[in-house]
């Protein structure tokens, strides 16, 4: 059942940081946040807080109504279907206490793993070290490295019917890694990197049928750097993330799905979970259209 929420209160209740993210936080679940309007409020203050008007509201409704009529058409679209999805970061150990990463939280493919889910598919989630729970259901790999990642998607490759690299795979790991915390005066500050494997370009060499997905989170010429990664990779779509302004950690985010031969389709800001729908859609029309 779609749940739409209209808050309304004093603006700086609203602004609060609290309030902020217990609202992402809903987003995030997906429910469907209709913001407050600015103007006179009961405490003889202006500013952002008043009840969002009566045409927004049910515009909000009505559109949640639509989306729900539409998810429960897709249902079984993956019924029978086994997907492989990657999410989360990796970590590459410097020593003991210390490594290289970056912010991914794995929200968004553990999302698109839910939907997966709640369509029918058989789940194997490769998820990297993460701190949120992965979905009931799923087969899970958990991994820290690179390498460990490589692996296990090596290992549950053959015979998907999709393959969704959601994971922010760290590029480079350290030549040395050492057994000991390493003292400030131990090393010079420099250290030596080398790159870790390519587990999309890999999948992309014996994909053998899987439809295979990748995910680029870029700051700058986004598409160029998204259509080149398609390209050269193998793959069979890529979905954009824009980063430049945030994205990890987030409770929505904002995709735009290139397809293999030049599609382009704009998902829009969304939550997560509602996003991984439209992502879901969106590869099955293109695997019914490349047939």
């Amino acid at each position: 059942m779609p749940i739409v929420i209209a808050p309304a209160m004093n603006d700086a209740m609203f602004e609060h940081p609290a309030t902020q993210g217990h609202l992402q936080t809903l987003a995030a679940r997906g429910y469907r946040i209709v913001e407050p309007g600015v103007g006179f409020l009961a405490e003889r203050e202006t500013g952002i807080g008043r009840l969002a008007e009566q045409d927004a509201i049910l515009a909000a409704i009505d559109a949640a109504l639509a989306e729900s009529e539409a998810r429960v058409a897709s249902a079984n679209s993956l019924q029978g279907e086994r997907v492989l999805i990657t999410a989360g970061p990796t970590r590459e150990a410097i020593d003991p206490v210390r490594y290289l990463s970056n912010a991914s939280t794995g929200t968004m493919g553990i999302e698109v793993a839910h939907e997966a889910l709640a369509r029918g598919a058989v789940v194997d989630l490769v998820l990297g070290p993460t701190l949120l729970a992965p979905p009931g259901g799923a087969r899970v790999v958990r991994v820290t490295t690179a390498s460990e990642m490589r692996d296990a998607v090596m290992a549950h490759a053959a015979g998907a019917d999709f393959a969704v690299a959601t994971a922010a795979v760290a590029d480079w790991r350290p030549v040395r890694v050492y057994d000991h915390k390493v003292k400030k005066d131990e090393i010079e500050p420099t250290l030596a990197l080398e790159r870790t494997p390519d587990i999309l370009a890999e999948l992309g060499r014996c994909k053998n049928g899987t439809f295979l997905v990748g995910f680029a989170a870029e700051t700058q010429d986004g598409e160029t750097s998204a259509r080149r990664k398609l390209e050269g990779k193998g793959l069979d779509a890529i979905a954009l993330n824009d980063v430049s302004s945030g994205g990890f950690g987030t409770g929505d985010n904002e995709l735009v799905v290139l397809l293999r031969g030049g599609g382009r389709e704009a998902l829009g800001r969304a939550s997560k979970r509602e996003l991984a729908a439209r992502l879901w859609d969106t590869l099955l029309r293109a695997r019914a259209a490349k047939s």
